[in-house]
């Protein structure tokens, strides 16, 4: 049985847009379908929500099933994507977390700092975090459940 094609969605700024167009050619090599929400050239004056909010929106309405958020060190891209209702996103520096955040929190965009984390390692993030699936336990339905109405309550 083959690998099921996702569509993700891909933004940075100019901190994170080399990274960004490495992994745009390595996830379509993958057979990865991808919608690019810029930066679409290098501009060192650009603003990473101008980017991850348009694919942090996105991912909410579900137009993708994962969004992947690239700036300097990945906290601003992380800050801007989770003032979007109904996205989990989360900056991740280890495989331990890109499992375990889609597994338990069913988080749906990983954050990336292109300044801080190296290709070699970003992939391998990356690529788990794809791999994942939430498990849909009991005690992580209710906590995701909490968050919602918390989003719900505050708009």
């Amino acid at each position: 049985m083959g690998k099921r094609v996702k569509l993700i969605g891909i933004a940075s700024d100019h901190a994170g847009f080399e990274l960004k167009m490495q992994f745009a050619a390595a996830l379509k090599a993958d057979g990865y379908e991808l919608i690019d929400f810029g930066a679409h050239q290098l501009n060192t004056e650009d603003d990473y929500p101008d980017f991850v909010i348009p694919m942090a929106m996105a991912v909410a309405k579900g137009e993708v099933t994962r969004g992947l958020a690239i700036c300097g060190s990945g906290i601003g891209a992380s800050v801007a994507a989770n003032k979007v209702p109904g996205v989990r996103a989360a900056l991740i520096t280890d495989p331990f977390s890109a499992h375990q955040g889609v597994e338990d929190d069913d988080i749906n965009v990983i954050c990336l700092g292109g300044q801080v984390t190296g290709y070699s390692l970003a992939w391998e993030l990356v690529t788990i975090f794809l791999n994942a699936s939430f498990k849909g336990a009991k005690r992580h339905k209710r906590r995701l459940e909490k968050i919602s109405k918390l989003e719900k309550k505050t708009g």
